[in-house]
């Protein structure tokens, strides 16, 4: 007799992804995908269909509270606890439109069980107590009687940090615009506006609508025992009975014309145009067809090739819900042309429709979409995790999952209806030309909104004080107190101790190692790494900045684009364009800045990098070959299209990732990787951008002659570094091509320029419009005295998760809080993420050497932050990104030697270890650099209470 409920439904092999497939229904209507393979990157999933009624953020605030504390692990935040000390390889939570999901990954079994155990226990058997309620979605702050009201939560301010993002705002208003009429018209997020009136007892009640198992999908991939994984799952779904849940999501009532609609979006106060508007043309395609994603790809050239903005903008293919959609348009348009974006995208589409498209447009679409498809690169992501999200795209919606698999057979299909005559011009007209389900969406600059939003909210605050009793305010008082008092509160050791957990003997004492070997090719190095890359080379071209004087710096980034955007002398961009995607897996340039282990300069590199597979090895190197010494560079109108999107990028990036920009701006501070990489991507590199764009419309030959000065400086077979990842067995596919593509560069003695310092003097305030700060304190640990040890990873991994997560994200409501520590350089950052504070959390970051003063660890807390750091040091990793890896530690000097002392240094931390820190961040917190990236408002308000000097930079 059975011991679980399951029934097999259908069980294949799929070779595309290596695994077998079982697909299962249980007793009580949960739905259970079950791949088994080779990967020891394991993954589990369970995901319940949530779509919302409202735009309060019901389902977004539910998936942080069910993290809060469940029936068996009845910790504040058994998540964090996991964090601290698990080896996992991925561990969250998402919430889509119309589902959440609770993924986990690890490569260690026990601790995978464990990840999985606690997971379904929280989504099952959460607490959901009033106060999990009030910290993670919304309450009202007072302190005082006196003082006014205001809104806290961690949701409400992550929702804040989204409303302040123009890209944001434009996708959910394409969203909803589109769907007016279904769950998708509104914001599953959250409308900062409506969270404040979802309540507690809401909550509770749309836990116990959705997370049950019959609205329940639920995964698996990997290499473990596929029948342990039934009996885990039957432990939990037992309990339940077999009752339907009506979650479906409802289908779209079709427009009979077309729908506008206009918004707008915060620009600083007195700056008009701000970036300019923002305009998306959509369609509502119905049903997943991927066949239709070919014909798609060709509109993206002349979007950005129209002249009208600065880059395109749009959520492109959207196919994660029930009914497919595409959207597309322009960034950085000036209003007065808003409205001609939406006639130029109707006027290219009918070209293409009527006069055909190209033969090389398409086999490169193909040949783009082949690749991606065999290569199913996932980069940091765990393979099983991507997997799981594509089976949900039509699983979820009571579609087939193994063909959301399973590739080869719509691939051929689409092969063979690419060979009728105008196939994909019928897709064109029939999905976008005669389909007046269309909306065109403009989001408008409006420089007095941000303090329109702030009056109305305390007016919106005020008001409800107003109304309350002195009976009521004196209840806020003593609730918040008793938040506060539940939030400092450590939680009990009995608790603790029942969360599964790994011990010291499940971990490896030895450093994991990338064979590596290293050769010279015509005078150039070159790395070699064997791994098993199933049939594709990796090939990645370094070339040494130290080249280059200070002044050509930020131009590093264009000219990597301009290798690959700008055509050749033999070739225009779009046909060099056609190339590349139909004989390569994609070519493309990044830079690298950081420091070495060893005193010296910094290793700052740019990196030409290019993927194949192994027939097309000659290809990748002519390709290369020709761009690196054929580039067409002077192409002014070109050339400023890629000033502009990389301008409109980058501001477009300030407001999602404003911490990574406050960071760069900090580390500038300490040492030349930090000067370059702030010229190469902080708010140095956006302001040169600025001055560019108006430099190559006005005097284009002088900047032409930078252009040039970069290529004949930079591309110097002799200063440079080449690296091949694939099977040893097939270096003689591609060596000798390599070869041939080396001898095509010149060869110079290696020189090494001086760069003078850039950035600020002093403490700053990055201004820039928007609801919530991005903090940041840094300063060189070792000028004040520390000594490098591996015990530092444990160290600031526990002060993160613990001090700094507790102070600034649960007591102070910030969206995240973090600590990283540069082992190489000595600096230490602090760091907060769409934070409501700016003072209370510049005090947070300074109390973190007290802290570690006065931390008591017992041996299993001390023995679960030794483990989470030694999960970091593991970090799983696919076979391309161990080549790029090692070569990565070879220009940095990071010898295996020393990451063993380092891990033995970890393995061996004990409390000492994060006392002696703590000494030393005390010393550091009275010298270190703040970057605060927030509103002119919040910069002044620091700057008032005379706690802090900011010196005001206007950013937007």
């Amino acid at each position: 007799m059975s011991s679980h409920q399951f029934e097999l439904l259908r069980q294949a092999e799929i070779p595309e992804v290596g695994a077998l497939a079982r697909l299962y229904r249980h007793r009580t209507g949960a739905r259970l995908l079950s791949l088994s393979g080779d990967d020891e990157n394991k993954v589990f999933g369970i995901t319940f269909r949530t779509p919302p009624v409202d735009s309060t953020g019901v389902a977004h605030i539910l998936e942080h509270a069910v993290l809060c504390g469940s029936r068996r692990y009845p910790v504040k935040e058994p998540f964090v606890e996991l964090v601290k000390g698990s080896l996992n390889t991925f561990l969250n939570a998402f919430t889509f439109p119309d589902k959440t999901c609770y993924p986990v990954a690890s490569q260690n079994l026990q601790d995978f069980y464990n990840l999985i155990e606690v997971y379904l226990d929280a989504v099952f058997y959460p607490r959901l107590t009033p106060e999990t309620f009030q910290q993670e979605g919304w309450h009202f702050g007072l302190d005082r009687i006196e003082e006014p009201l205001v809104f806290k939560g961690v949701v409400l301010n992550e929702m804040k940090g989204a409303y302040s993002d123009p890209e944001s705002l434009m996708a959910d208003c394409a969203q909803r615009s589109l769907f007016p009429d279904v769950s998708y018209g509104v914001d599953s997020g959250g409308d900062p506006l409506r969270i404040p009136d979802l309540t507690h007892e809401a909550l509770c009640a749309f836990h116990r609508r959705h997370y049950q198992p019959a609205n329940a999908w639920i995964f698996f991939s990997g290499d473990d025992d596929p029948e342990r994984r039934l009996l885990l799952l039957e432990e939990y779904l037992a309990a339940f009975p077999a009752e339907p849940v009506d979650s479906a999501v409802g289908r779209q009532p079709r427009f009979d014309a077309p729908r506008y609609l206009s918004r707008t979006y915060p620009v600083a106060t007195g700056d008009e145009s701000g970036g300019g508007a923002m305009v998306t043309v959509n369609w509502l395609l119905g049903e997943a067809d991927p066949e239709a994603r070919l014909g798609l790809a060709v509109l993206v050239q002349a979007l950005i090739d129209s002249g009208l903005g600065e880059d395109l903008v749009g959520g492109g293919l959207e196919s994660e819900l029930a009914e497919v959609s595409f959207g597309t348009g322009l960034r950085g348009v000036k209003v007065e042309d808003a409205g001609r974006i939406e006639p130029l995208v109707l006027e290219t589409l009918e070209r293409l429709a009527r006069e055909g498209i190209e033969a090389a447009e398409v086999a490169a679409a193909i040949n783009s979409l082949e690749f991606r498809l065999r290569e199913n690169n996932s980069g940091s992501y765990p393979r099983g995790l991507v997997m799981m999200l594509r089976a949900l795209t039509v699983w979820l919606h009571e579609g087939d999952p193994l063909a959301a698999l399973a590739f080869e057979a719509p691939l051929a299909r689409i092969k063979e209806r690419l060979r009728q005559p105008r196939y994909l011009e019928g897709l064109l007209r029939g999905l976008f030309l005669d389909n007046p389900h269309r909306t065109t969406v403009t989001l408008l600059p409006d420089p007095g909104m941000g303090e329109q939003q702030e009056g109305e909210e305390s007016e919106r605050l005020a008001r409800q004080k107003a109304g309350m009793a002195a009976k009521e305010l004196k209840t806020l008082v003593a609730t918040n107190a008793r938040l506060r008092e539940l939030q400092a509160a450590p939680d009990s050791p009995v608790a603790l101790v029942a969360l599964p957990r790994l011990g010291r003997a499940d971990l490896s004492p030895r450093i994991k190692t990338i064979p590596r070997e290293e050769t010279v090719l015509t005078g150039t190095r070159v790395l070699l790494h064997d791994q098993p890359t199933r049939g594709i080379a990796y090939l990645d071209l370094a070339f040494d900045l130290h080249a280059l004087p200070g002044e050509l710096l930020s131009f590093v980034p264009l000219f990597g684009r301009a290798l690959f955007e700008m055509g050749t002398a033999r070739r225009d961009y779009v046909q060099l364009a056609q190339l590349i995607g139909a004989n390569t897996g994609g070519l493309w340039a990044q830079s690298l800045a950081t420091a070495r282990r060893e005193p010296g300069p910094a290793a700052t590199w740019l990196m030409v990098r290019g993927k194949a597979m192994l027939p097309q090895a000659g290809e990748v190197c002519a390709i290369l070959g020709e761009v690196l010494r054929e580039g067409n560079l002077d192409d002014c109108e070109r050339f400023l299209k890629i000033v502009l999107e990389e301008k409109a990028g980058e501001e477009a990036a300030l407001v999602p990732a404003g911490h990574r920009l406050v960071a760069t701006r900090l580390r500038a501070c300490f040492d030349e990787a930090g000067q370059v990489a702030e010229r190469l991507r902080g708010a140095t590199y956006l302001f040169f951008l600025r001055e560019l764009a108006e430099q190559v419309r006005r005097s284009w030959p002088e900047v032409l002659d930078r252009l040039e000065r970069v290529r004949s400086l930079l591309l110097n077979r002799s200063a440079m570094v080449a690296n091949l990842t694939v099977d040893a067995a097939a270096r003689p596919q591609v060596l000798p091509h390599l070869t041939g593509l080396l001898e095509l560069l010149p060869a110079a003695d290696p020189v090494s320029a001086v760069w003078t310092p850039v950035g600020a003097a002093g403490d700053e305030g990055l201004v820039i419009p928007a609801q919530v700060n991005y903090m940041g304190k840094a300063a060189n640990l070792y000028q004040h005295g520390y000594s490098l040890d591996g015990s530092a990873a444990v160290v600031t991994r526990h002060l993160a998760n613990t001090w700094l997560w507790d102070r600034i994200r649960v007591q102070g409501g910030a969206y995240g809080a973090f600590c990283s520590f540069d082992l190489n350089s000595g600096v230490l950052v602090h760091l907060s993420y769409r934070d409501p504070n700016l003072l209370e959390t510049l005090e947070a970051f300074d109390r973190s050497g007290a802290f570690l003063g006065s931390l008591e660890l017992d041996e299993g807390e001390l023995t679960k932050a030794v483990i989470g750091a030694i999960g970091d040091l593991d970090a799983y990793q696919l076979p391309d990104a161990k080549g790029f890896t090692s070569m990565i530690r070879w220009l940095t000097g990071t010898t295996d030697a020393f990451r063993q002392e380092f891990r033995d240094q970890v393995l061996d931390t004990r409390l000492a270890d994060f006392r002696a820190m703590g000494e030393v961040l005390q010393r550091a917190a009275e010298h270190g650099r703040v970057a605060v990236l927030g509103s002119a408002e919040a910069v002044a308000a620091a700057n008032a209470s005379q706690r802090v000097r900011l010196t005001p930079v206007p950013v937007m």
